[in-house]
């Protein structure tokens, strides 16, 4: 009876113990995930590169003029994006030849001008990622 008493409790410990263990794991794994804050805009500056104005044919008669912000995310890769800033140039000049006016007219069609490129430099980037390409100025004449 006793032996019997003994092994149930042993069972109970053992059983509130892995309990214990189970929901300390889930509860660092939730801290952990909700710790993970955006950076500052001091961050966003330092990891982002400014690419000079561009002035190109469209895919028409038409030309425009661009200057892009292209955040990354860590200062060495926009140090390797300032160095890859010729790579950047023909990017920009290759995918707008393809556009034309109507491409580009409102949100839609200037995100996926931003989306495009951002998808062209990533597999160039070898320290980082491209985050976002921000469209700092433009002008279609």
């Amino acid at each position: 009876m006793k032996n019997k008493v003994l092994t149930i409790s042993l069972i109970i410990l053992v059983c509130i113990t892995l309990i214990g263990v189970v929901a300390l794991i889930l509860v660092m794994q939730l801290k952990d995930d909700g710790t993970e804050k955006e950076p500052t805009i001091d961050e966003i500056i330092e990891a982002s590169v400014d690419v000079p104005e561009i002035t190109t044919n469209l895919g028409g008669r038409q030309f425009i003029r661009i200057s892009l912000k292209i955040q990354t995310d860590n200062k060495k890769a926009a140090e390797e994006l300032t160095k890859r800033e010729f790579q950047v140039k023909n990017l920009v000049i290759q995918e707008l030849s393809e556009m034309t006016s109507q491409d580009l007219e409102g949100k839609a069609g200037k995100r996926t001008f931003e989306d495009a490129l951002k998808s062209q430099l990533n597999p160039l980037m070898q320290e980082g990622e491209v985050q976002k390409v921000y469209i700092t100025s433009y002008i279609i004449q």
